[in-house]
């Protein structure tokens, strides 16, 4: 028995504050990790090359093969914060700009989207770091030392 979605799901809920979400877990549950899974399956995609774990995935059982350290499911966890707010960042629908209340200040959609962007694209720099770091400390630096590679 591997690391369940469960585990990767409580992980990425540490990261991100979303009342969408929050509503779909108190709804159902079966439901909420179907709507994460397809996140996870976007980081697993972007992970997969450098991880020195596998990372073979079991929709039906909504499991990986192997138990992943935890390392692995903070990353596989920023990776799907990413690939979440790419979808909030793309969402034309989204309605949270036009809420009328007097406690809040409400900003020109192409500020809001402005604004969207630039966290995107810092997150986006935290993953690619954090991949970078991953693979540079997984490196074996001795064989490259002595020009041995594999072919």
């Amino acid at each position: 028995m591997g690391t369940s979605l469960t585990d990767v799901n409580d992980m990425f809920l540490t990261m991100v504050k979303d009342y969408k979400l929050d509503k779909l877990y108190n709804s159902n549950v079966l439901n909420f990790n179907t709507r994460l899974e397809g996140f996870l399956i976007q980081a697993i995609d972007e992970f997969e090359d450098i991880c020195t774990q596998s990372l073979i995935y079991d929709i039906a059982t909504q499991e990986f093969s192997e138990t992943l350290t935890t390392r692995h499911k903070i990353i596989l966890a920023k990776i799907m914060k990413k690939c979440w707010f790419t979808q909030e960042v793309n969402d034309t629908m989204d309605m949270k700009n036009f809420i009328q209340d007097h406690d809040f200040k409400i900003y020109s959609p192409a500020e809001n989207l402005k604004e969207k962007n630039n966290l995107l694209k810092g997150m986006e720099e935290e993953i690619s770091q954090v991949l970078l770091d991953y693979e540079y400390a997984n490196n074996d630096w001795g064989n490259w030392r002595n020009q041995l590679f594999d072919e």
